[in-house]
């Protein structure tokens, strides 16, 4: 499977391999990794995995995507053991909430977020790869609060990659943070910048587009502009369908996103096959997509603190990998037009891409009242107690206009216990962390503030990088 960059205006474009996607993580032309082509999940295929293990799923579902990295015996037994690891036997549980409506929880992996289901295997995957090759990478990320500390528990200790996670100082809850910042293996480090997560997400790239930086430290990324955390969450959107009668039946899914990569994966399996009548973009006060679905215009506003901080994003990279689509695949079209988005605040469209757009998704927007509504309902309705950004999913699947005939999967994207102040207030119970999880806020915290200012970030990873380095440096013996 051959991938290429959404800004490669070249005829035809360079094609990478698999492995290459997974360590460079962001295109050296600035641009996202996609497939060359949509590989497709066969109706008798979906019909084999109904009531097959979750791992059994992962590797129907990612074979044509990793083919020739790993033989398929040892992929499939680093699946069991990953996702062996999650602490619910379905890994990725339905619960009905109501008529045709079903919650997706995915918060059974060890951070308690729906990042886990994509990190967990990249952490291994990336050793093995790096083991073969003999080399050490520099990861660096950007985070909303959830995928950093999914990233660290991946990535921890291992070897092969120190990794620097960039987070917005004091817009993440005390679980989020420290979830982070109470690791203490060597090759962790948790920098709180100030400013929003789209300063974060900017710095992340502007490191990228540093040729000498990227070089000397070797950077890979692990956000979802990594194709491969894209890839892994296509699985869990099967695993759900296939439970709920795919192929015979369409499902529905409605998922709150801010940076647009979870919906995306949902995107992936639709056009891999999956019977998807509807997916339905949530989001909460800070609305570009769903205001980009309502009138077609997509411009940056000012980024506003909300009960949902994973969400709090105005630029959402992963909706540059859905433009290519729309644009043709023109991936010159993709660098002027993203050229445009970054110095006027407005991303060029068409009446025919905002209707296209259109067809393929639904958006509602949230608000906190909102959000505190659903969680407050929900629980007297149910028992079951949401996170914020669950509410969002959940308020966006009883707002829209939907098929009474289709299920509609509403994804659970964090433990409620990640939020307890959010969720005590709106449902005047407070949700208790995991066991495993209970010394949490009493372990001691390594946080680096720094400005939102390039030049200080990356003085910061160099001084702490143990790869600093002109070439590849290769892993020590033994």
């Amino acid at each position: 499977m051959p991938y290429i960059s959404t800004r490669d205006g070249r005829k035809p474009p360079e094609r990478l391999a698999f492995e290459d996607v997974l360590l460079a993580g962001l295109a050296g032309d600035g641009g996202l990794y996609v497939p060359d082509a949509w590989p497709r999940l066969e109706a008798a295929t979906l019909r084999a995995l109904r009531g097959e293990s979750y791992a059994a799923v992962a590797a129907a579902v990612t074979a044509p995507f990793i083919e020739g990295v790993l033989a398929p015996a040892e992929w499939r037994a680093l699946l069991d053991e990953v996702y062996g690891g999650f602490v619910h036997a379905a890994v990725a549980p339905l619960k009905e909430l109501g008529p045709s409506l079903w919650l997706m929880e995915l918060f059974h992996g060890p951070t308690l977020a729906f990042k886990d289901y994509a990190l967990q295997l990249l952490g291994p995957l990336f050793d093995r790869v790096l083991t073969r090759r003999r080399e050490r990478v520099t990861v660096i990320g950007a985070t909303s609060g959830d995928t950093g500390s999914a990233a660290i528990a991946a990535l921890r200790d291992r070897a092969s990659a120190d990794i620097f996670i960039l987070y917005p100082h004091g817009r993440i809850s005390d679980v989020q943070r420290r979830q982070m910042t109470t690791v203490p293996a060597a090759n962790v480090h948790a920098v709180a910048v100030e400013g929003t997560f789209d300063d974060c997400q900017d710095l992340v790239k502007a490191m990228f587009a540093d040729a000498g930086f990227r070089a000397a430290l070797n950077l890979s990324a692990v956000n979802s502009i990594n194709w491969a955390r894209i890839m892994a969450q296509v699985v869990y959107y099967v695993a759900a369908a296939v439970a709920l009668g795919a192929p015979d039946r369409p499902v529905a899914f409605a998922v709150p996103t801010g940076n647009f990569g979870n919906i995306y994966a949902a995107h992936v399996a639709r056009r891999m096959g999956l019977p998807i009548a509807q997916l339905v973009i949530g989001t909460n006060r800070n609305d570009i997509l769903a205001r980009f679905i309502r009138d077609g215009k997509m411009t940056i506003g000012a980024v506003e603190p909300s009960l949902s901080p994973s969400m709090d994003i105005q630029v959402s990279s992963n909706f540059e990998r859905l433009y290519f689509e729309l644009a043709g695949r023109d991936g010159a079209a993709v660098a002027q037009a993203f050229r445009d988005f970054r110095q006027s605040g407005t991303l060029p469209t068409d009446a025919a891409l905002w209707q296209e757009a259109k067809t393929l998704f639904a958006a509602h927007r949230v608000d906190d009242a909102a959000i505190s509504a659903t969680i407050a309902q929900t629980f007297r309705d149910t028992g079951e107690l949401l996170d914020p950004h669950s509410a969002v999913a959940v308020a966006a699947a009883r707002a829209v206009k939907r098929d009474p005939a289709v299920p509609m999967v509403a994804l659970a994207c964090a433990h409620p216990a990640k939020f307890p102040e959010a969720v005590e207030r709106a449902a005047g119970v407070r949700p208790a962390l995991p066991p495993r999880l209970a010394d949490l806020m009493t372990q001691p915290e390594r946080i680096a503030v720094l400005p939102n200012d390039l030049a200080s970030v990356e003085r910061f990873i160099r001084e702490r990088a143990r790869t600093v380095q002109k070439e590849r440096t290769p892993l020590p013996c033994g």
